[in-house]
């Protein structure tokens, strides 16, 4: 058989035909070629990135008083005992309290068990007296430059109810955990990246303290008192008392109070 018939090469869709000489030739040059080639040199390993806490830029609050919102379920136990008594502390620095609940007993007041720790606690009668449970809306949360839930699950809830403002809500004892890191001295540093205006400094604060949450546990849930007698209202309120003084010590360095 001659050179011509050692190779033989289908056409497209059509039948085998034999290779010509200078096809053959073709091949052996191209593979000769390819073989003296020097290999390519192996692509760098990909850089891995490392954890780093994420910069939040707060989102724009208009001029006004900064404020702080606190979130159970019923609104007459957990939130409005923090309401009361972050009010008794907070509005003499114009800070402005409220409260509400995600499935709220509205126009129902504290129970006696509740006001009986508020009371133990330095909070004023009147404020007290004055509550009404009422249903957590929207505009609320608008217009808080800090939401405090109870637990993990009231977090989600006010999440998926305004999710812009992701970054704003925290269980209060997580807002805690992760604000203890930070010194007074960092915090008033932190605050005057705001500038002058009240709402810019705490908003400047509160995103550090977002790029500083760490792992969401259950453990920082707040314990549900109701109907579960006076001992239960004591241990729930002792669960708030150093959330809550945490909370105190941060608004006031970044509104540039001093601790009581």
């Amino acid at each position: 058989m001659s050179e011509e018939g050692h190779g033989r090469t289908r056409g497209s869709g059509g039948p085998l035909r034999p290779r010509t000489r200078r096809e053959l030739r073709a091949a052996r040059e191209a593979a000769r070629a390819a073989a003296a080639r020097p290999a390519a040199p192996p692509s760098p390993p990909a850089k891995r990135l490392r954890n780093r806490t994420p910069v939040i830029a707060p989102d724009p609050m208009p001029q006004g008083a900064p404020t702080i919102l606190t979130v159970c379920t019923g609104n007459i136990c957990r939130s409005p005992l923090a309401e009361v008594l972050l009010r008794a502390r907070l509005e003499a620095l114009g800070v402005r309290l409220h409260s509400a609940g995600t499935h709220a007993l509205i126009g129902a007041g504290m129970p006696e068990e509740a006001q009986a720790v508020a009371l133990a606690r330095q909070a004023r009668p009147a404020d007290i007296a004055a509550h009404r449970g009422r249903r957590l809306l929207e505009p609320m949360v608008l217009e808080s430059d800090l939401v405090l839930t109870m637990t993990q699950e009231q977090r989600g809830f006010v999440v998926q109810l305004v999710p812009s403002r992701l970054h704003r809500i925290f269980p209060v004892r997580e807002f805690a955990r992760a604000a203890s890191g930070l010194s007074e001295e960092e915090i008033r540093r932190l605050a005057a990246t705001g500038g002058s205006d009240p709402r810019a400094r705490l908003g400047a604060v509160i995103m550090a303290i977002a790029g500083r949450r760490g792992s969401i546990s259950d453990d920082d849930d707040v314990l549900d008192p109701y109907r579960q007698g006076a001992a239960a209202y004591e241990a729930s309120a002792a669960q708030l008392d150093p959330a809550l003084a945490e909370v105190e010590r941060v608004v006031r360095a970044a509104l540039g109070g001093t601790a009581e």
